[in-house]
């Protein structure tokens, strides 16, 4: 019987980049084709971000905003893997990711009712493609495996792409998605925001493997590992997979080790479980500093770009919440008509009752 060396699965790999901190790219083959028009916006969109961010965390601190989990430093993994999608494709979230939400087509004040616990926060458009974020570990990946079984069984050429940190990795929702798409052949991204810490448990402690991508194995689906401070290592990442599921090759677990600047939620407190030393290592590496490099040497780019991006960010925040506080309260009854498309009688003679 011939056997899998075990030391294949007992070393790390080492984690794709394409482009240094520095701005050059060391990595051509790997390097996305992209425009100058694309380049430009991929900047926008994660500088408009990290601004956003930045005001998001302030609003949650002045009670204008519910619970909210701060982005910073995830631009790249974000801003990223979203632009490497179609529209049509649809967007499975964890908490954390209402960027992706937004930039495949939520309005951003519908973001702020869903974080203010409004239920027309999660009365997500016509035409755009994304469930809202759940909060229960690992769920959504089991949903975004039942929505790819979905374009499989329609012959659709679309793929659906879900979000999860490395804690996420260790709930048996992870493991139940990755075996099902790997059995069916799923048009599905599995993609792990690797940020070194689940709350305050650092990776370390939650696996024996080397990495998340190696447990792609077990479910016999290709796992790559990525630089996450990296944009164009995710999209190249995110491209490939989204064209294997699209010829039917099915899904891919992806990898992308990354770092948040701000702590796991706003009532967290990253300084008792991390170092300065730490943050400061992986502040070199931010992924809005590594594409500017990029883009200044290609005169695309300048600081006067980042500060009028950065303006504009904030006055479309402040436009944004001002239209969620305006929004209607919610009432028992409003709830009640807002879950059915014709109110069935008991829950009609409850709204009586209620009023």
């Amino acid at each position: 019987m011939t056997k899998v060396p075990y030391e294949v699965y007992t070393e790390d790999v080492e984690a794709l980049s394409v482009l240094s901190p520095d701005g050059e790219v060391i990595n051509k083959d790997k390097m996305p084709a992209l425009t100058d028009d694309q380049l430009k916006e991929l900047m926008y969109r994660m500088v408009f971000t990290r601004t956003w961010d930045d005001r998001a965390v302030n609003l949650g601190r002045q009670g204008r905003l519910g619970f909210y989990a701060p982005v910073s430093g995830q631009e790249a993994t974000m801003i990223g893997s979203e632009f490497a999608l179609q529209k049509e494709d649809f967007v499975c979230p964890g908490y954390r990711d209402i960027p992706q939400l937004v930039w495949h087509g939520l309005p951003l004040y519908q973001a702020f009712l869903y974080s203010r616990g409004h239920q027309h926060g999660g009365q997500i458009p016509e035409g755009v493609n994304v469930l809202m974020p759940q909060i229960i570990i690992g769920a959504q990946i089991l949903h975004a495996t039942g929505i790819a079984m979905g374009f499989k069984l329609k012959k659709q050429q679309n793929v659906a792409i879900t979000y999860t940190g490395d804690g996420g990795s260790s709930e048996g929702d992870f493991y139940e998605g990755l075996n099902f798409a790997g059995r069916f052949k799923l048009p599905v991204i599995f993609f792990v925001q690797n940020n070194g810490y689940a709350i305050t448990t650092p990776f370390a402690k939650q696996t024996a493997a080397k990495s998340i991508a190696h447990k792609a194995v077990a479910a016999g689906i290709p796992g790559i590992k990525i630089d996450g401070m990296d944009v164009f290592a995710v999209i190249s990442a995110v491209q490939e997979a989204a064209e294997r599921a699209r010829k039917g090759e099915g899904a891919t677990l992806i990898e992308a080790v990354t770092y948040r600047f701000r702590p796991h939620s706003l009532s967290d407190d990253a300084s008792k479980y991390r170092s300065k030393e730490e943050e400061g290592q992986w502040n070199e590496k931010d992924p809005i500093a590594r594409l500017a490099k990029y883009l200044e040497k290609k005169g695309l780019w300048t600081e006067e770009d980042t500060l009028r991006v950065r303006e504009e960010a904030k006055a479309t925040v402040n436009e944004q919440i001002k239209k969620a506080e305006q929004t209607e309260k919610m009432t028992v009854p409003g709830l009640i008509d807002s879950m059915f498309e014709v109110t069935p009688k008991h829950l009609e003679e409850q709204k009586a009752d209620f009023e």
